[in-house]
């Protein structure tokens, strides 16, 4: 764990059907964001945006908050529809993840 990820706490919260996870990093009020969307079933969830401020850019928030995202569909058992770019491009970089696509 680098330094830059001991100071990031990502908490989960619940959005009308869907939810989004949210990184706060220590001492800076810009948080970073990753939101989803039910899927047609409800063992799938659709990664809609992942947004990052410029203010706390630059530091690998938006890889923790795919990191989340993927910790908590192994967990809880869902799959990913990566509909976000970001989220995407991360899938393609990781084919370890592929049994999580949807």
């Amino acid at each position: 764990m680098t330094e830059n990820e001991a100071k990031v706490t990502i908490t989960h919260h619940v959005v009308g059907q869907g939810g989004k996870y949210v990184a706060r990093l220590d001492g800076e009020e810009a948080a970073g964001t990753l939101e989803w969307e039910p899927g047609a079933s409800g063992d799938v969830r659709i990664a809609t945006h992942t947004i990052v401020p410029k203010a706390i850019g630059g530091r690998g928030i938006a890889g923790l908050l795919v990191d989340r995202l993927i910790a908590d569909a192994r967990r809880k058992g869902f799959k990913i529809v990566p509909q976000c770019s970001y989220v995407a491009a991360k899938f393609d970089e990781n084919p370890g993840w592929a049994d999580l696509k949807a």
